[in-house]
């Protein structure tokens, strides 16, 4: 299903040319409706904090399954050829593969399977679709990081998602340790947008998706939001999980240990909340980066 564009105002102008106020959030994080498998005290946690953590989302041979996809999908001339795939730059090494839920059958099942969809569901109050997925490959010794960022900027700027009414599941396949660049987040930065300053290139996506220079908060901004809210790190055994806010601030350092890092990483959007026009790009990415259908996802 595809809607008839409906577009809201504009509340998050970003890619400014000259530095703009933050902006508060007025939508929730939390938006109910839906019972899930969520429980009260750790939905208030999530709504407050923008992330909520998951010990042992998948079993020890479900992460084996999952791995072995891993290296077969990184190790298929095929897939590595196909836009889909982005590789490091320097090392040549596959970075991220992306529409992973439509080239694996074993993620397909993963996206529709109750413990991810049914939390996506409950925080969103509504259906969802996957709006993005992509396996993440960190390897030792020369996994690249990335800089501070939120996902809701760059979708709103250069995808067209009206409001943060998304949510992201990061499942780790290996252990996540405080040393081997895991993620780190901002908790409660949710609640405020950082605009960011300069226009959108053309094809932007070719570069961002392995370096990206637009589209990035001020250090200004981010001293000041971790000031106030601290950082935390999502660290944990592989078959964990994180489920967080499309508006929360979060970025990773390299991977200079021997201990490599993969995920698998899926963003759904309520399908309330259907991609228009981009709001500062010159048109959309492809429809393997942000998909442009929002049937809702059943199981």
């Amino acid at each position: 299903m595809t809607l008839t564009e409906t577009r809201v105002q504009d509340h998050y102008r970003t890619r400014t040319p000259e530095p703009a106020p933050t902006v508060e959030r007025p939508e929730p994080t939390v938006w109910g409706g839906i019972d899930g498998p969520i429980d009260a005290a750790t939905v208030a946690a999530h709504d407050t904090r923008g992330h909520s953590r998951y010990t042992d989302l998948l079993s020890s041979g479900e992460v084996q399954a999952f791995r072995a996809e891993l290296d077969r999908l990184a190790s298929d001339d095929e897939i590595r050829a196909d836009e889909r795939t982005i590789v490091e730059r320097e090392s040549n090494e596959v970075r991220s593969i992306f529409e992973v839920h439509r080239t694996s059958d074993l993620v397909a099942e993963l996206v529709r399977d109750p413990r991810v969809l049914d939390r996506a569901r409950q925080v969103l109050g509504s259906d969802v679709y996957v709006h993005q997925s992509r396996v993440n490959y960190m390897p030792g010794f020369k996994g690249k990081g990335f800089y501070w960022h939120s996902d809701f900027e760059t979708w709103h700027a250069e995808d067209g998602m009206p409001l943060p009414r998304a949510v992201s599941m990061s499942i780790a396949l290996t252990d996540n340790h405080p040393f081997n660049g895991g993620l780190m987040v901002l908790p409660g930065s949710q609640r405020t947008f950082v605009p960011c300053v300069g226009e959108t290139p053309s094809d932007h996506y070719k570069v961002s998706l392995t370096e990206q220079e637009i589209g990035v908060p001020s250090r200004a901004a981010i001293t000041a939001l971790a000031a106030e809210h601290g950082i935390d790190q999502f660290t944990g055994p592989a078959g964990s999980a994180l489920l967080f806010d499309s508006n929360l601030m979060h970025g990773s350092g390299n991977n200079i240990t021997p201990f490599p890092r993969s995920n698998i990483f899926v963003v759904f959007n309520s399908v309330e909340n259907p991609l228009v026009t981009p709001y500062a790009a010159p048109a959309p990415r492809p429809d393997f980066i942000a998909a442009r259908t929002f049937a809702a996802l059943t199981r």
